[in-house]
Order: C-alpha cells, then sequence, then structure tokens
C-alpha cells in the first residue's frame, strides 16, 4: 500500500460469488493463515457474506460478492497502490487430512 496507506502493508481484495462463496473464502484464508501462526483481530461481516473484512496488522483482506466489490470500487480507491503478482507466491503447504 505504500505511501497510500499507513495502516497496512497489503490489500487483499477478493471476489465471491454469492454468501456461502465468501463464507467459506474466508474461512479457508482464516485456516491456512492459522497453520502459518498468523491471526487476525477481527474479522466482519462472515455472517453477512456480502463484504467480509479480516484484519491481520500488515495484510488486510476484503472479500466481496460482485455487487458490493462494484458499489465500494476498491480496486478505484486504491488502484494507484503498486499490485503484486500474487500467483508468483508461494503458499504454506496443507496437511495431509486437508489435500
Amino acid at each position: 500500500m505504500g505511501e497510500q496507506v499507513n495502516f497496512a502493508d497489503y490489500f487483499v481484495v477478493i471476489t465471491g460469488t454469492s454468501r456461502p462463496h465468501v463464507r467459506a473464502m474466508y474461512d479457508e484464508i482464516h485456516y491456512r493463515l492459522k497453520l502459518a501462526g498468523r491471526t487476525h483481530s477481527r474479522a466482519e461481516g462472515v455472517e453477512l457474506g456480502w463484504w467480509v473484512l479480516a484484519d491481520f496488522g500488515d495484510v488486510v483482506v476484503h472479500i466481496l460478492q460482485p455487487e458490493a466489490r462494484e458499489f465500494y470500487s476498491l480496486d478505484d480507491l486504491y488502484g494507484d497502490c503498486e499490485q503484486l503478482d500474487w500467483a508468483q507466491e508461494e503458499l504454506p503447504p496443507l496437511p495431509a487430512e486437508r489435500v
């Protein structure tokens, strides 16, 4: 986020196709980051599944349904920030029971 935002180093913005999809993505992110030793201070919107926000300190994760993403337009709001090619990032391995 650089100089545009002073409360986080990264914003992750994800689109989910439905309420269950948004909640499932949040659950998976929460699970994987917990395995990696990271916890978040809060998560908002999980019950509604319209826009879930999870604050991991230096990383803030936004999971939105398409209508919410269009309405709030986070991509435009933070469009000047440097973007990371997330597909090139290595994820921690999943334990055998989740594979």
